[in-house]
């Protein structure tokens, strides 16, 4: 896990060493920065596997690489290529296979990554995981083309000005996160989750692709039609084509008679008991590439069945209490998760902390949070996942979350409510409230591929939007202010493999969403109690807002993006409040204390 930044097409390594010097909290332990012809790239290091040889820009088989993430089957590449490699790092695999493959190798890689590649071929590559787990930032300049894991590397080496994007702005407002490749920053925008470009001449080469998020109904990984994955009805092996076309663990042990089998061919005519062992399985095997690591390790655990799940496989898997963090509110009302996790934390015997959030936190984390995500989510859970990022500094390196779970096995209610009938409240799993132009504009980012079943479309959307946009950005900004890496073993590609083709059934079934998910945890962790009412992550903000609105609504109609977007009205206030004081810092340079004192006043 790291902070990168580079330079394609006319080079030089002063924008480069500044942008990389920018970016120095994502990689604490130490900076490397190598001009070559035609390019400079730079690499801010969190030292996590091979801590010795594990040093960036690394050099193979005539190539080189950069990049942030983890490449989490490199163990499975050497030893199935048959790779003779120099060091221990992650990466190292893909340079070789890039001198024998070329542009397929990404197509191998299971893991987590925003990278840079020179080939010993002379192309030039910039590419990011499926599911856009970690970020990466382009620009066109007269220079080249300039790359970064933040958007103020641009800024603090002076490669662009600060102009927000009204667009983005409302996006953020009224979704808590902005969409696709956009950012608020005019010129600069996100690499799309999957994308892979080759970069000539500092130019973006036409005809660039992208690694597919999930398989396509069409697809021989597509699990049949539509009425086959609603009825329970089998779906063929899939194909080694793109990174979740490769076999994963359940299909290997199903037909490969050197490995132990553990489970039925997949789905077995839908039965119940081979799914469960099919899911244990996938979701073992996942959690064990997840733990590689030569530092510490361990999980956020709150008290719902993502985590639950993640903490009962790594607890079978260390022969050590594995260390786990759980946030909890301290106020009146709040919603507090902190005995469930503490339950299954005994029954587990996780080496389990609390920390706890109250009225203060929010106030001191709130400009914080805000500098920290300069591409913003106005989420409300970053402020939780931050405090959890400080009280697990100094203890671990590695955390590993339950992100993707609801996604990838139906899990939120707006599913379940998508699935109605219009006359029993049925309504479509999109945003409410959202001013037309932005609905408009998520809708078309939403659309999902034809052949697929309502549920399906409804998590291809979330899939899509909210995940990489807000639940991955967040996580990654929060745990990246702090020296942590964060990994999610939900999103993977074996995972996403076995579970998108499931049956509707097997994901939302007597009001219960992550049906099947949830009949795995009845019987591998009973102490987590699957079948209760979830409670759900939800910061009292507003009670928190509510004694200051006054003064806060006066503080915003003095905040330039703000007035300009036409204010809060009588809507809610944290949107605005979080907006408002993000603006000051990362328009108006304002230090984060001094922004919240301007809208807020003392506190």
């Amino acid at each position: 896990m790291c902070g990168i930044a580079g330079q394609l097409g006319g080079a030089e390594d002063a924008p480069v060493e500044t942008m990389i010097r920018a970016l120095t909290h994502r990689g604490p332990d130490g900076v490397r920065l190598e001009t070559m012809a035609g390019a400079a790239l730079a690499h801010a290091r969190l030292s996590i596997i091979d801590l010795e040889g594990g040093w960036q820009p690394l050099h193979a088989a005539g190539g080189t690489v950069i990049g942030n993430g983890e490449i989490y089957n490199y163990v499975e590449l050497a030893r199935d290529f048959g790779l003779s490699t120099a060091t221990g790092s992650d990466f190292e695999p893909l340079l070789h296979l890039y001198a024998r493959e070329g542009e397929a190798a990404f197509d191998r890689l299971r893991g987590m990554y925003a990278l840079c590649l020179i080939g010993p071929d002379g192309r030039s590559w910039l590419a990011r995981d499926p599911f856009g787990i970690k970020p990466l930032y382009i620009m066109e300049h007269d220079g080249g083309l300039a790359f970064a894991s933040e958007p103020r590397a641009f800024f603090a080496a002076g490669l662009m000005r600060k102009v927000l994007d009204e667009g983005a702005a409302r996006e953020l407002i009224d979704l808590n996160y902005v969409l696709g490749e956009r950012t608020p920053f005019l010129g600069l925008r996100r690499l799309a989750p999957g994308e892979v470009v080759e970069v000539r001449d500092g130019r973006i080469v036409s005809g660039h692709r992208r690694s597919p998020l999930l398989p396509r109904p069409a697809d021989d990984g597509g699990g049949g039609s539509a009425r086959q994955r609603r009825d329970g009805g089998g779906a063929k092996p899939q194909t080694p084509s793109s990174p979740l076309h490769a076999p994963s663990i359940a299909h290997r042990v199903a037909r490969d008679p050197a490995l132990p089998r553990r489970t039925p061919a997949l789905f077995g005519a839908g039965e119940e008991r081979g799914l469960l062992a099919q899911l244990d399985a996938v979701l073992e095997d996942s959690v064990r590439v997840h733990q590689r690591s030569d530092v510490p390790y361990g999980l956020f655990l709150s008290g719902g069945i993502d985590s639950a799940a993640i903490a009962t496989l790594m607890s079978r898997l260390n022969e050590r209490p594995v260390t786990a963090f759980t946030c909890g509110f301290d106020a009146p009302g709040a919603k507090d998760e902190r005995a469930q996790a503490e339950k299954v934390a005994r029954a587990l015997n996780l080496d389990w902390r609390e920390t706890a959030f109250g009225e203060a936190d929010f106030w001191r984390i709130l400009p914080e949070v805000a500098w920290v995500l300069d591409d913003p989510t106005a989420d409300y859970a970053v402020l939780p996942t931050y405090k959890l990022a400080e009280a697990a500094k100094g203890t671990l390196t590695v955390v590993l979350t339950g992100e993707g779970g609801d996604e990838l096995f139906g899990g939120y209610g707006r599913y379940r409510r998508a699935l109605r009938p219009r006359l029993l409240g049925g309504r479509p799993a999109e945003p409410r409230g959202a001013r037309p132009e932005v609905l408009a504009a998520w809708r078309e980012q939403a659309r999902a591929p034809l052949g697929l079943t309502a549920l399906q479309s409804a998590q291809w959307a979330d899939a899509v939007t909210w995940l990489p946009n807000d639940l991955l950005l967040k996580l990654d900004r929060c745990l990246m202010a702090q020296g942590l890496e964060g990994r999610t073993p939900f999103l993977d590609r074996d995972v996403a493999a076995f579970a998108w083709p499931l049956a509707d059934r097997f994901k939302v079934r007597g009001g219960y969403g992550k049906w099947l998910l949830r009949k795995w945890l009845e019987r591998a962790c009973p102490a987590a109690d699957p079948w209760a009412k979830k409670q759900g992550f939800t910061v009292p903000v507003e009670a928190w807002i509510a004694p200051r609105a006054g003064d806060i609504r006066s503080g915003l109609g003095k905040v330039d993006a703000v007035r300009r977007l036409g204010g809060p009205g009588d809507t809610a206030l944290w949107p605005w409040l979080f907006f408002g004081i993000w603006a000051l810092i990362h328009l108006e340079d304002a230090a984060p204390a001094d922004a919240l004192r301007a809208v807020v006043g003392e506190i």
